[in-house]
């Protein structure tokens, strides 16, 4: 079904969209990678894949530049814009930051019921929502906890992180080698596995850039990751295709999965991992007056995550 759509969407916009990449400034000098980021009226570039840094640095040359909008109690949203190769000539990222000790992460698992779910069915009482995991046709791949149930077991890939929650709140994304531990430590509240990593201590894969290692390297696609800060913060970020008006934002263009582990180490995430994005990629965040603001994918999926303010 992706695969049918972006190929109806490329054939449909590749006069158009390339006529306008032929003609937009600084499409030459894109066209051998990077990432930019806008700066008053010049474009800055944070990040090159030749000169990428295997480890972060410390700096968070996008979380610095968004202009952050409050949420509800705990939790903050942004955009920002960057400019990269091919068709991630505009890409747009919204970006939402929250405080797990005041909002509270739980799964939504639709598959335990036969159905499918969006960020439409969250609820009135969620701060924010979004799709969890990677997907195997109606089931989620990998470890599935919910409410201290275990409803699918852990998987093993070589990439496949977890995202665990345990009973004080707090939220871990655990290494590939590290599952089989944490599951059989237990006291885990909430956990999800998908792939792949893109931070690991701060660490970029190299699976992530050598090709033939398990990682289609010059993929791009919608893209949506979440990743931890050192202070224990979340944060998820979704991209947008904004080169041809925000009606248009779903058509699956974007970043590879490389460039996507140099956006989360540029929004300060030390762990991160990448979720369903593509056409499947949604989020909700609800701002300080209680309306929420969403970015919809074009199917459901069978987990959802949902963050509620702690009462």
């Amino acid at each position: 079904m992706r695969s049918v759509l972006r190929a109806t969407v490329v054939l449909g916009l590749a006069v158009g969209a390339g006529a306008l990449a032929a003609a937009r400034p600084g499409a030459v000098a894109d066209a051998a990678g990077g990432l930019a980021v806008r700066a008053d009226d010049r474009w800055v570039t944070f990040w090159r894949p030749e000169a990428a840094p295997v480890h972060r640095t410390g700096a968070s040359p996008l979380a610095d530049r968004i202009a952050w909008h409050p949420g509800e109690d705990g939790l903050e949203w942004g955009e920002i814009v960057v400019r990269g190769a091919q068709e991630a000539w505009r890409t747009r990222i919204v970006v939402a930051r929250l405080n797990p000790r005041r909002i509270e992460l739980s799964l939504a698992p639709a598959f335990a019921d036969d159905r499918g779910w969006t960020v439409a069915d969250a609820g009135s009482d969620a701060a924010l929502a979004l799709d969890a995991g990677q997907f195997r046709g109606s089931l989620p791949w990998g470890w599935v906890v919910s409410g201290g149930r275990e409803i699918l077991q852990p998987q093993y890939a070589p990439l496949a992180g977890a995202v665990v929650l345990d009973s004080s709140g707090s939220v871990r994304i655990v290494s590939p080698d590290g599952v089989a531990a944490a599951h059989a430590r237990g006291g885990i509240r909430e956990a999800f596995q998908s792939y792949p990593m893109l931070l690991d201590d701060g660490v970029v894969p190299t699976p992530l850039s050598e090709a033939g290692r398990g990682v289609e390297v010059r993929h791009r696609d919608a893209r949506l990751a979440l990743g931890t800060l050192d202070d224990g913060r979340v944060v998820v970020a979704l991209t947008r295709f904004d080169g041809l008006g925000e009606m248009l934002g779903r058509i699956p263009f974007g970043l590879t999965s490389q460039e996507m582990a140099a956006v989360m180490s540029a929004l300060g995430c030390r762990r991160a991992l990448l979720l369903d994005g593509g056409i499947s990629g949604q989020l909700m965040v609800r701002d300080a007056g209680g309306a929420a603001r969403s970015w919809p994918g074009t199917r459901s999926v069978p987990l959802g995550l949902i963050g509620r303010v702690r009462r």
